[in-house]
C-alpha cells in the first residue's frame, strides 16, 4: 500500500526511448500529418465560399427572373462571389446568342478508305441542227380572224356551259335509214342536220340565244341564220345557212356540204359569211373531246360539238358502255342568263338523244 505523497517512480527525461517504441511513434505521426492536410483543404473552401457566393443583387435578380435564369447558371464576379447586374446581363446575352452549328460529321469510310463520289453523268451532245426561221405577212383573212377573236374576248362577257349527249339512239336511227336517205336525196345523212334541227327548235323556247346587241338595244331574230365553222388551208371561215329553221334534213345536209366544199376551194364570198345569228363548230372531226368555242361577234352564242367516245355510264342502275359526245355552249352573258344557257343546252341534248321529239316538236 502506497501512502499519499509517497514517491512511486522517477522519470528520466534525458534517456533514449527503446527502439520498438520509437518506430511506433514515427508511424503514428504520419497519419496525423495527412489528416491535418485533409482537414485544412475543405476549411479553405468554406472560407472562400461564404453566404454572399451566388447571391444576386436586386438589379441582377430582377433581370434573371425576367429571363428565367437560375443563380447556379451565373458566375458571380462581385465581392465574395455576389452576382452583379453586369453578370446577369452577360448571362442573358449568352442565352440569346445563336448556338454554333454542329460540326459536319466525317464521311463514312469503308475498309479504311474514303468513299468515292459517283461519277457525273455524261453531258449531252449538242447536235448542230438548222435554226432557220421564216417570216411572212398575215393574210387578209388571218387579220380578220385575229381581230374578231380578240373582239370576242375583250368586248363580250363570254362564259361556257357543258353537257353530254348519249348518241346511242341517234346512231341507231342513222344506221337504219342512212342507205334509204342516200338513195332518195342523194346526200349522206350526218349528225350535223340533227343538231341543226335541235338548235332551231330549242330557239323557239329560248330566244335570247338567237339575239344580238345593237348599240343599247337587244335585237331578237325570229329566224335562224346558222353559221357552220369550216376549216380551210387559209384559215377558219363560217359560211351562213339562211333560214335554217325552215329547212328539211336533206336541205340542211346539202347546204353544209355545199358551203364546206366552196370554202375549201376558196370560192366562198364575203356575203355568204355575213349576217349569221348563231354558229356551230365541230372539233370532233379533228379528235377534240372537249373545248371552249369562241363567240362569233355580234352573235350571242355558239355550240361546240366534239368527238364521240364510248365510255361507261349508269343506265337504270346498271353500268353500260354508251357512245357519248360532250357539247359546249359559249354565250354572251350580257344577253343570255345562266339559267337560259343551261336550259337551252339541255333542251338540245333531249332533242338529239330522242330524234322523235324533233318530228313531234315536244
Amino acid at each position: 500500500t502506497v501512502q499519499v505523497g509517497d514517491k512511486v517512480a522517477t522519470i528520466d527525461t534525458e534517456a533514449e526511448a527503446p527502439e520498438g517504441r520509437q518506430q511506433e511513434e514515427e508511424t503514428q505521426e504520419k497519419p496525423e500529418a495527412k489528416s491535418a492536410a485533409s482537414v485544412t483543404q475543405p476549411k479553405e473552401q468554406e472560407e472562400s465560399q461564404n453566404y454572399a457566393t451566388g447571391t444576386p443583387s436586386p438589379a441582377a435578380k430582377k433581370i434573371m427572373d425576367e429571363e428565367g435564369i437560375k443563380p447556379e447558371q451565373v458566375e458571380g464576379t462581385g465581392k465574395d462571389g455576389r452576382i452583379t447586374k453586369e453578370d446577369a446581363q452577360k448571362a442573358v446575352a449568352q442565352k440569346s446568342a445563336p448556338k454554333e452549328a454542329p460540326s459536319k460529321s466525317p464521311e463514312p469510310q469503308t475498309d479504311g478508305k474514303k468513299q468515292e463520289k459517283p461519277p457525273e453523268p455524261p453531258k449531252p451532245q449538242i447536235q448542230d441542227g438548222s435554226r432557220e426561221t421564216t417570216t411572212e405577212n398575215m393574210s387578209t383573212l388571218r387579220k380578220t380572224i385575229a381581230r374578231k377573236l380578240v373582239s370576242a374576248k375583250n368586248d363580250t362577257a363570254m362564259l361556257t356551259t357543258f353537257n353530254e349527249v348519249d348518241m346511242s339512239y341517234l346512231m341507231e336511227v342513222r344506221k337504219k335509214y342512212k342507205d334509204s336517205f342516200q338513195e332518195k336525196y342523194d346526200v349522206n345523212l350526218g349528225f350535223m342536220s340533227f343538231f341543226a334541227k335541235a338548235i332551231c327548235q330549242a330557239m323557239k323556247e329560248f330566244s335570247s340565244v338567237n339575239a344580238i346587241i345593237d348599240g343599247e338595244e337587244v335585237k331578237y331574230h325570229h329566224y335562224v341564220d346558222l353559221g357552220i365553222a369550216v376549216s380551210t388551208p387559209r384559215g377558219l371561215v363560217v359560211p351562213v345557212i339562211r333560214n335554217a329553221e325552215s329547212m328539211s334534213f336533206a336541205d340542211l345536209e346539202k347546204s353544209v356540204i355545199y358551203f364546206a366544199q366552196k370554202a375549201r376551194d376558196n370560192k366562198i364570198t364575203i356575203d355568204e359569211m355575213q349576217g349569221g345569228t348563231f354558229s356551230i363548230t365541230n372539233g370532233g372531226v379533228f379528235g377534240s373531246m372537249l373545248s371552249t368555242p369562241i363567240l362569233n361577234p355580234p352573235q350571242s352564242a355558239i355550240l361546240g360539238m366534239h368527238r364521240i367516245v364510248e365510255r361507261p355510264v349508269a343506265v337504270n342502275g346498271e353500268v353500260k358502255i354508251r357512245p357519248i359526245m360532250y357539247i359546249a355552249l359559249s354565250y354572251d352573258h350580257r344577253i343570255v342568263d345562266g339559267k337560259e344557257s343551261v336550259s337551252f343546252l339541255y333542251r338540245v341534248k333531249e332533242l338529239v338523244e330522242d330524234p322523235n321529239r324533233l318530228l313531234l316538236e315536244v
